[in-house]
């Protein structure tokens, strides 16, 4: 599964999945988008809601990858 950054336009996040049970990546894609929609990957409420997302997907054991449209290192370095 990968949760994809498609822009500074909302809405702002797409959940993509290839394979796994159709019910439980809904309901996964659900929970995730009411956390993220609105959220740009710079606003200080998204690192919480990503790590909320990421337990949520370790939870319901599924694979999580995060394409913010950067490399993560950058991010770090822009914050400071």
């Amino acid at each position: 599964m990968k949760i994809v950054y498609l822009g500074p336009v909302a809405p702002h996040w797409e959940v993509r999945s290839e394979f796994g049970d159709r019910a439980v990546i809904d309901a996964f894609r659900d929970r995730a988008m009411a956390r993220l929609l609105l959220l740009p990957p710079h606003d200080p409420q998204f690192r919480r809601n990503r790590e909320r997302v990421a337990r949520d997907a370790e939870r319901e054991h599924l694979i999580l990858e995060w394409d913010l449209g950067f490399p993560e290192d950058e991010e770090l370095v822009s914050a400071r």
